[in-house]
C-alpha cells in the first residue's frame, strides 16, 4: 500500500506544563484537520471537556470540528486498532488523520516503535510529523533534570517553544541553542510570534510531495553528520544526558538490496528498540532509477533525484548505542547481500 493510502499518525509530545493541550486545541479548529482523531492518555485531563459535542461510548466523544477524541487508558496499539474498528464500523466519524497527545512525563520512542513494529497498524497507518513543545521558562531545567524531555527533544521533527514572551530573550535564546544540540534537523517555530497553523506542523511530512526535498535535506545536512557523541566540556555539557543521545550518519556509494535492508532494519529494532529513537534516510536502491526516503512503513518514492549525488545517507538518532554497532552490522548485511562495502 502506498504511504498516501495510510492514515498518518501525528505525535505531539513535550515536558508537562509546555502546552501541548494549548496547542492541539488550537490547531483542532482548524477545518483543515476537521477530519482528525485525536488519542490522549486521559481525556479527564485534558482540556477539551468544554469542546465535547457528544459522546460516543466511555472512551471516546466528538467535537464540534467533527474530530474524534479518545482516552488512551491501557495499550497504545489496542487503543488505535479500537478506533480505527469505530471508524470502519461507522460508530464514530471517519477520520484521515490521527494525532497523539502524550503525557509530559512520556518517552516518545515506545509511540514510534508500536506503530513500526506493529503488523496491522502497519497496514493501515505511518508516523507522521512529531511536535515537541518546549517551555521557555522551565525548559532549561527539564532538560537538565528529565531524561523524558531530552527524548522529547531529540527525536521531533518540529520543535514549538512556548513561553518565550515569559522568559525574555535572552532565556529563550539559550534554550533554542540547547535545543539545536539535541536535534541539529528540526526547525524551531515561538508560539508567541509565529503564525503556527497544520499545514507547518501537521499536513506538511515526507509522503507530501512538495515538502518531501525539503525534509530529506534537512535531515541529511552536514550539521546532522557532525553530532556524533564526543567528549563533554563546559561549553557543549548543556544537560547531563547530552551524552546519551546523539546522531551520526552513515553514506554508503553502492545501492542497497531493499530486501536485505528491510531485515536488517526490522532486527535492529527489535534488538535496541528502546535506544534507536529516529531512523531516516534516503537510499539508492537496486533496481530502483529513483531514491526511497523516510525509513517509516512504506517507503515513499521521489520523482527524481534532486542532485548528481545518488549515495545512500541514513541518520541514526540514538540512546546509548555506540554507532560502531550499527555501522557494523549493517555493513554485514550490506556485503552480504550485494558485496559492498563499509558505509564512507
Amino acid at each position: 500500500m502506498a504511504a498516501a493510502d495510510l492514515i498518518p499518525v501525528n505525535i505531539v509530545t513535550g515536558f508537562l506544563g509546555s502546552g501541548k493541550t494549548t496547542l492541539l486545541q488550537r490547531l483542532l479548529a482548524s477545518p483543515e484537520l476537521a477530519g482528525t482523531a485525536v488519542l490522549v492518555n486521559e481525556l479527564g485531563e485534558v482540556a477539551l471537556d468544554h469542546l465535547l459535542l457528544r459522546r460516543v461510548d466511555e472512551t471516546t466523544v466528538v467535537l464540534p470540528s467533527g474530530c474524534v477524541c479518545c482516552a488512551i487508558r491501557d495499550d497504545l496499539g489496542a487503543a488505535i486498532r479500537d478506533l480505527y474498528g469505530k471508524r470502519e464500523q461507522g460508530t464514530v466519524p471517519s477520520f484521515d488523520r490521527l494525532a497523539i497527545e502524550t503525557t509530559g512525563l512520556a518517552d516518545p520512542a515506545p509511540i514510534i516503535f508500536t506503530l513500526m513494529a506493529e503488523p496491522v497498524l502497519r497496514h493501515h497507518f505511518r508516523l507522521g510529523n512529531i511536535v515537541t513543545t518546549v517551555d521557555a521558562v522551565n525548559g532549561g531545567l527539564h532538560l537538565a533534570q528529565h531524561p523524558e524531555s531530552v527524548k522529547q527533544v531529540a527525536v521531533a521533527d518540529l520543535l514549538v517553544l512556548t513561553k518565550t514572551d515569559l522568559a525574555g530573550r535572552a532565556r529563550a535564546e539559550a534554550l533554542r541553542t540547547a535545543c539545536r544540540r539535541l536535534n541539529p534537523a528540526a526547525p524551531i517555530l515561538e508560539s508567541a510570534v509565529d503564525t503556527i497553523g497544520p499545514d507547518q506542523l501537521f499536513t506538511g511530512d515526507l509522503a507530501d510531495p512538495s515538502d518531501r526535498w525539503e525534509d530529506a535535506r534537512r535531515w541529511l545536512g552536514v550539521e546532522v553528520e557532525t553530532t556524533a557523541p564526543r567528549e563533554a566540556s563546559p561549553a557543549r555539557d548543556v544537560n547531563r544526558h547530552g551524552r546519551d543521545i546523539y546522531a551520526f550518519s552513515a553514506t554508503f556509494d553502492r545501492p542497497l538490496d531493499w530486501t536485505a535492508f528491510g531485515i536488517w532494519l526490522t532486527m535492529l529494532l527489535h534488538a535496541h528498540g528502546e535506544n534507536v529513537l529516529r531512523v531516516k534516510g534516503i537510499l539508492q536502491v537496486i533496481g530502483m532509477p529513483t531514491p526511497v526516503v523516510n525509513l517509516v512503513h512504506p517507503p515513499v518514492h521521489l520523482d527524481g533525484w534532486a542532485t548528481a549525488d545518488h549515495r545512500t545517507r541514513l541518520v541514526f538518532i540514538v540512546r546509548k548505542l555506540p554507532r560502531q554497532v550499527i555501522e557494523r552490522s549493517l555493513s554485514a548485511f550490506n556485503r552480504l547481500a550485494t558485496g559492498g562495502e563499509r558505509p564512507a
